[in-house]
């Protein structure tokens, strides 16, 4: 079990879902946080759950989409802790419109994931690496529609895509610098997200979960598991991949 003892680690989405999952036991295990996220009532009650020592977590309401909040948090970040050690970038949205055809991509959604989703995430990657003095690595949250084209993924699918590449390109251009950036692409996680995107399919879901390899639903400290061991020097030898955490859906 890997320690972040003396580690700073930058959390996009840290307050709820995975995000608050990787966020939790990375304080567990010793990491002082700096937790960015779109929606105030949710910081607050990470905040609370996470813990109420202020020298070791801050929180920041942030619109990922935003480059100056995005700059303005890790300068913020670097001021308060002094360096950054790690940056997990799990900002996610969903699109209104999954399981339609291309032909009916609404366009204020496409801007919505995409400039959520992707264009967000480079905004985040962008500034943390200039932080990075001393090398790091970075995890980004990429999707099992980043690997598969799922059928009606429409923008979610493409923004996938898309964060499965940009982790190539960053770990390239960065890997001699000492940062190393990977991704990974969770499947069948309960989190509030995906029961939204499920809510009335029951009888589907469990057919798809049943033709698993593992025939379950996965929670969200096993995908925290393996962005934990991401970011660790465990995983020093390991840059530019992307991990598929699925229960076998891509085999």
């Amino acid at each position: 079990m890997a320690s972040f003892a003396g580690k700073v680690v930058a959390i996009t989405g840290g307050a709820s879902g995975m995000g608050l999952a990787i966020a939790r036991t990375l304080h567990d295990r010793g990491a002082k946080l700096s937790i960015a996220d779109c929606n105030a009532e949710n910081l607050a009650a990470a905040t609370a759950a996470i813990s109420s020592d202020t020298s070791k977590v801050m929180t920041y309401e942030l619109d990922v989409r935003n480059l100056t909040q995005v700059r303005d948090w890790l300068v913020q970040t670097k001021e308060k802790f002094g360096r950054l050690d790690g940056a997990v970038n799990f900002a996610g949205v969903i699109s209104h419109t999954m399981g339609s055809l291309v032909e009916d991509q609404d366009e204020e959604d496409w801007e919505r994931i995409i400039g959520v989703d992707l264009t967000g995430m480079m905004h985040c990657i962008k500034e943390e690496v200039k932080l990075m003095e001393k090398g790091g690595s970075i995890v980004n949250a990429a999707s099992l529609a980043g690997i598969k084209a799922l059928p009606g993924s429409g923008a979610y699918g493409v923004s996938k895509h898309g964060v499965v590449g940009l982790t190539r390109v960053v770990a390239t251009d960065y890997g001699p610098k000492g940062i190393r950036c990977n991704a990974v692409a969770p499947g069948c996680i309960d989190t509030p997200m995906f029961r939204v995107v499920n809510e009335g399919k029951g009888e589907q879901l469990a057919k798809r979960i049943a033709a698993l390899p593992i025939a379950r639903k996965a929670e969200a400290e096993e995908v925290g598991e393996v962005v934990l061991f991401l970011l660790s020097d465990a995983a020093s030898y390991i840059t530019g991949q992307t991990i598929s955490v699925d229960g076998g859906w891509n085999v």
